[in-house]
């Protein structure tokens, strides 16, 4: 048994700032709430050995949690805030599993839902939604990541079908038997979308081991051989690097909740364990500094809240400026990565045990600050909107 129970949710909220949340909203995030204290009980097993807990992907499909705000028939609807809440939960249970509505609803469901046929939709949105399959979304390759817009991987055309060959890295999903969303470029220099069964022959993905971070989610090298790809799982809607990045930005929110519900568990756990670790013949709650560092955790974390909820009335609006977005993911990861140091010092040497969840969250942290943009290219492209001066290459 643990020495001290620091996973307690405290439900946060110093300014109110979730208190007159729509009641539809709410009961989603209960659901969320729900599958949270259900599984972060599994996970530090899951993370320690770096293995995938499908079964828990398949419950959050139960519980329509995968679907990342995108209307699929058959599902209940989800509002941008809604959406946005349940990435803050599960994440505030573990970010592996908010990976996975990042990656599957977030980066495959979506590519579909903007750029798919009628038939493409019908046939994937609702398994996907569900969790019966598994989704991945493949542009990120070994020598290309932030300068995606170069990516090397072709399709040309023959007859009735496309032939892919090249390389992808990072792909979450992509090694578990589903379907990948494999971006390529054709013989024109369009950038086309591919829907890819992962059991096509010259489809092979290798497992990434050796992760410090986001130990339970499989993420993927792929090689692509001689792929042929019927016409028919072409997504029409995708012509341009645009049409990608367009998905990108849709889920780039998302990730500034992730962030604030990785940055929740931690102050939380900080405040659970001031008030229950005894040093010095009292508890560290009543030391100044301790006060002093859980006060500017909170401020933070406050901040944190006040940037996802408004960003999600803007969205819900379809008022969302992409850089907005950028903004959002930039100070968020920024500021989950500074409370989360802040946690792990707070513990002490219980800090970097799993069962007090800290370092855990402290490492995943680590991936969602770089992933979907990192730091330094949100900073360029906020940049390019505020001064009118383009610093990329």
């Amino acid at each position: 048994m643990p020495d001290y129970d620091v996973s307690a949710p405290l439900d946060t909220d110093y300014y109110g700032v979730f208190r007159d949340i729509p009641a539809a909203d709410r009961a989603v995030w209960g659901r969320a709430r729900a599958f949270t204290d259900e599984a972060v009980p599994q996970m530090n097993d899951y993370w320690d050995r770096a293995e995938y807990p499908l079964h828990l992907v398949k419950r959050m499909g139960d519980l329509d949690l995968l679907s990342d705000g995108l209307a699929v028939p058959g599902q209940e609807p989800m509002s941008p805030l809604a959406a946005g809440l349940v990435n803050m939960e599960v994440s505030r249970g573990d970010g592996s599993l908010g990976t996975v509505i990042a990656v599957q609803g977030g980066l495959a469901m979506r590519s579909i839902a903007y750029f798919g046929s009628q038939e493409q939709k019908e046939r994937w949105l609702g398994p996907l939604a569900r969790g019966e399959e598994f989704g991945a979304f493949a542009l990120t390759e070994p020598d290309h990541g932030s300068d995606s817009v170069s990516l090397e991987t072709t399709a040309v055309r023959d007859g009735d079908e496309f032939v892919l060959n090249g390389e992808k890295k990072w792909i979450g999903n992509g090694s578990v038997g589903g379907i990948t969303v494999v971006w390529a470029r054709d013989e024109e220099g369009n950038v086309r979308g591919f829907l890819v069964r992962q059991d096509t022959t010259g489809y092979e993905a290798e497992t990434i081991t050796g992760k410090a971070s986001l130990r339970a989610i499989y993420q993927a090298r792929i090689r692509l051989e001689n792929v042929r790809i019927p016409v028919a799982d072409v997504l029409p809607g995708t012509r341009t690097f645009k049409d990608a990045s367009t998905v990108l930005v849709a889920t780039r929110l998302g990730v500034a909740w992730s962030a604030l519900g990785h940055a929740t568990a931690v102050y939380e756990a900080a405040l659970n364990y001031a008030k229950q670790r005894t040093q010095f013949g009292k508890p560290l709650a009543k030391f100044q500094l301790v006060q002093e560092r859980l006060s500017h955790m909170l401020a933070e974390l406050t901040s944190m809240q006040l940037h996802c909820v408004h960003m999600a009335s803007l969205d819900a609006a379809g008022a969302l400026r992409p850089t907005q977005a950028s903004m959002a993911k930039y100070h968020n990861t920024r500021k989950a990565r500074e409370l989360a140091s802040i946690a792990r010092d707070m513990l002490g040497g219980n800090g970097i045990l799993l069962e007090n969840h800290v370092v855990r969250h402290l490492l995943d942290i680590e991936s969602i600050h770089t992933y979907e943009g990192t730091e330094s290219v949100q900073a360029l492209l906020i940049g390019r909107e505020v001064t009118g001066h383009s610093a990329f290459a």
